[in-house]
Parts: structure tokens; sequence; C-alpha cells
């Protein structure tokens, strides 16, 4: 009986991560400003958010004031591995639309004006 409560709850362990969101992780960004961050993106309700854990300069880790702050916020699904919601660009503290694109462990992210017009996109890669 232990052994099958053994299996049964590894099966239960592996069929929530199979069930993980593609987006759901750890991403490297692109430099911006010569910095890059790591940002956790996971679930914020019913869309995911993603928060500044590790932040980097000039090929070092330093203590950026952004650790902790939210720079991808409230990314709703749209199906196809898009999503749709904002983000924050630290270096000139402004929020603007955001659109992702997951495909594995690639991400297309873009920040957005005049309602989606113009647009200054990244590519982040996921570090786990």
């Amino acid at each position: 009986m232990k052994t099958l409560m053994i299996a049964a709850a590894t099966l239960a362990l592996g069929a929530g991560a199979a069930l993980a969101d593609p987006i759901e992780g750890t991403w490297k960004t692109q430099p911006d400003d010569g910095a890059y961050a790591y940002v956790d993106i996971a679930p914020c309700g019913s869309k995911f958010c993603g928060t500044i854990v590790r932040t980097f300069k000039g090929g070092s880790e330093y203590k950026s004031e952004n650790l902790g702050k939210q720079l991808v916020i409230g990314m709703e699904p749209k199906g196809n591995n898009k999503y749709q919601g904002k983000v924050w660009r630290p270096s000139n503290n402004k929020i603007y639309l955001g659109k992702v694109t997951v495909n594995g462990n690639a991400m297309a992210l873009a920040g957005c004006v005049a309602g989606g017009l113009f647009c200054k996109s990244q590519d982040w890669q996921r570090v786990k």
C-alpha cells in the first residue's frame, strides 16, 4: 500500500509540473542600457507576472535598486503561447502595453505605445 501511495504522489507531482504554462520560469532579459536581469514569471491570479530576481551589468552580478520589482505585469494568455499585458522598462521608468510570444526556451517580448502601433522588442532566453 505504501508503494502505491508513493507512486500516486510521484505521478501527481509530475502531472503538476507538466501542466506548467509555457511562460512560467526564470528568463534572462536582453541587455538594456548595458544591464540585464533574471525575471521569474509565475501566476498572479489568472494572469502571469514577472519579478526581477537577479541583475547584471558589465558581465557581473550587482544589487540593482530594481531587484524585487515587477517587470512583467498581468500577462493574460491569448492562445498559441501568446500573452498580452504590460511591461515596465526600468531605464526610463515607463509602463508599456506588453506582448509576449513563447517558443520553447525563447521569448519575444514587445513593449508598445499608440495602441500597439509602435513597439520595441527584446528576445529573452529561459534560464530555468
